[in-house]
């Protein structure tokens, strides 16, 4: 597997795990510090994964917020004092599952 493939599979998984970690259960990510971490770690790789997948198809599927995931990877790597758990979670509850049903839509569509 190579190319946008990988690097869309890859999201994908990232999202996978995030799920597993919060299991959807904000106390449980508010109050344990290596749920918020391993959360982190797979929204930063998610975030760079995104900034790797081709132009062509970042235009073919509007849908997916390509340029705020690609900022979000800004954000964590230059301003991780600033990350707010609150921010996050709202990121884990209303985003993550739209970028889960765009992801897989591409992979569908792909070869």
């Amino acid at each position: 597997m190579t190319g946008d493939k990988l690097y869309l599979t890859h999201i994908e998984e990232c999202i996978e795990r995030i799920e597993q970690f919060t299991a959807n259960d904000r106390s449980k990510f508010l109050h344990d510090v290596m749920v918020q971490d391993a959360v982190l770690r797979n929204l930063h790789t998610l975030s760079e994964s995104s900034t790797r997948v081709s132009p062509e198809i970042q235009s073919r599927f509007t849908e997916l917020p390509w340029k705020e995931m690609r900022a979000f990877r800004h954000v964590v790597v230059h301003d991780y004092l600033g990350l707010d758990v609150e921010q996050i979670w709202d990121i884990v509850e209303n985003d993550i599952p739209n970028v889960k049903v765009g992801i897989r839509k591409i992979l569908e569509a792909l070869p």
